[in-house]
């Protein structure tokens, strides 16, 4: 059987970004909707950084009704030199019903006691960002109660 190469983890950016007030649609196919803007923020990573784009971004989730969040995430980030991305996650956080129950409360509570995971594309027309287009990205989240923080990942 052929060997195949491990995969490995290189850190891409943290986005720290601001969130508005959830629009909750209510709810449809089993689940809760609701829509949860990000509103601002910014990234940082050793190769890029630059802002959150406000009125282009949003969390799309379904709340299951064991208190599971599924994400629909797209943002827009804007380099410092100017490049757009545009960023599309699929998340996952789920944990402990009462620990999941004090996030639904907007409290602060320890990203190590529950899990927010995600799988990302970026896409952008910057010639000098053009890997970005190709790679596979993982995301680690957390939540607090004014924003989320995303650490993002390049899956070598």
């Amino acid at each position: 059987m052929t060997v195949l190469p491990e995969p490995r983890l290189r850190h891409v950016y943290r986005l720290e970004a601001t969130l508005g007030e959830p629009l909750e649609l209510g709810e449809v196919a089993g689940a809760r909707r609701r829509i949860v803007p990000l509103t601002g923020g910014g990234f940082t990573g050793p190769d890029i950084r630059g802002s959150l784009l406000p009125g282009t971004s949003a969390d799309w989730q379904l709340i299951r009704p064991d208190g599971t969040a599924i994400g629909d995430i797209r943002y827009t980030l804007q380099t410092r030199d100017g490049a757009l991305l545009f960023v599309c996650a699929r998340a996952t956080r789920h944990g402990d019903p009462e620990v999941l129950a004090r996030l639904a409360r907007g409290e602060n509570v320890d990203p190590a006691e529950y899990v927010f995971r995600s799988s990302a594309q970026i896409e952008t027309a910057a010639p000098e960002l053009e890997w970005l287009n190709k790679g596979v990205f993982i995301s680690v989240g957390g939540r607090s109660s004014i924003g989320v923080t995303y650490d993002t990942y390049v899956v070598e």
